[in-house]
C-alpha cells in the first residue's frame, strides 16, 4: 500500500474529490436551470 500512496499523494485525491463534487453541483444547477426554464 505504501507504493500506492507514493504514486498518488493524498493532496491529489482531495483535489480530485473536490473537483468531482463541484462538477456535480454545477451539473445539478444547470439541470435545474433547464428544468425550470422548460416549464416557463
Amino acid at each position: 500500500m505504501s507504493n500506492f500512496e507514493e504514486k498518488f499523494p493524498r493532496a491529489l485525491w482531495i483535489r480530485l474529490l473536490i473537483y468531482i463534487a463541484l462538477g456535480h453541483v454545477l451539473a445539478a444547477f444547470l439541470y435545474l436551470l433547464f428544468a425550470v426554464g422548460a416549464k416557463g
